[in-house]
């Protein structure tokens, strides 16, 4: 006799099988395959990235029309982005080639157009250094923290990918007169939102690193590890 009575005992048995079951359906539903929308929009990114990059640089990077073409490769390339990481969010699509591929397309077509831009004189080296290095610094230290916890999209970052589209997105146009000087202040607003975004993702890197008390242990909900960090 333990003197535990039957119906006490019952409880905890009855809500261990119930976690029991929950994990046994959570692992039998099926993972997502390689070949799904939210991973052919990421590869469909990835083929845009050289068709750009000539478009961009056709006719010696000074033609309007060319350059026009590139923006619309541009553009959609940034849809993209935005869809498939929605998409496999909301459907379940997230795949190891999505986590590894996603950023690399992001980083792709961002790093191209801007590396294309200076080279053709249209904006500053180091406007362009300083956007490499802050979008390539964040994704190595995602995974330098990742054992320890996962560091969540913030509403900053998803305002500088904004700002940065769209100010790249006008830099490729062939712009004059007003609408250069407004592309150069969208320009300003993304590299400060790039910076200051960018100092916050460290803060909690070393955060999660030192245990802290704001540590994030949820799991990865984003298409890619890169898409959770902009």
């Amino acid at each position: 006799m333990t003197g535990v009575p039957a119906s006490a005992a019952e409880g905890p048995r009855r809500a261990a099988a119930v976690r029991g079951s929950t994990r046994a359906e959570a692992s039998a539903v099926p993972q997502a395959g390689l070949w799904n929308i939210a991973n052919i929009l990421t590869m469909v990114r990835l083929l845009l990235v050289p068709g750009f990059v000539l478009l961009l640089l056709h006719n010696g990077g000074y033609d309007p029309i060319w350059r026009s073409y590139a923006w619309a490769a541009f553009a959609i390339a940034m849809i993209t982005d935005l869809f498939d990481g929605h998409l496999a969010r909301r459907y379940n699509l997230v795949t190891d080639f999505g986590k590894i591929a996603d950023p690399i397309a992001d980083k792709a077509i961002m790093g191209a157009a801007l590396i294309c831009l200076s080279v053709l004189g249209d904006l500053w080296w180091w406007v362009t250094g300083v956007i490499l290095l802050r979008e390539v610094g964040i994704t190595l230290m995602r995974f330098w923290v990742i054992e320890h916890g996962v560091i969540p999209a913030s509403r900053g970052g998803k305002l500088k990918t904004l700002a940065q589209g769209t100010a790249v997105g006008l830099y490729v146009l062939v712009l004059t007169g007003p609408l250069a000087t407004i592309r150069f202040w969208v320009m300003a607003v993304a590299v400060l939102l790039t910076v200051l975004t960018g100092l916050d993702y460290v803060k909690q890197a070393v955060v999660l690193r030192s245990g802290g008390p704001h540590e994030q242990r949820q799991p990865e909900r984003e298409h890619a590890s890169g898409s959770a960090g902009k």
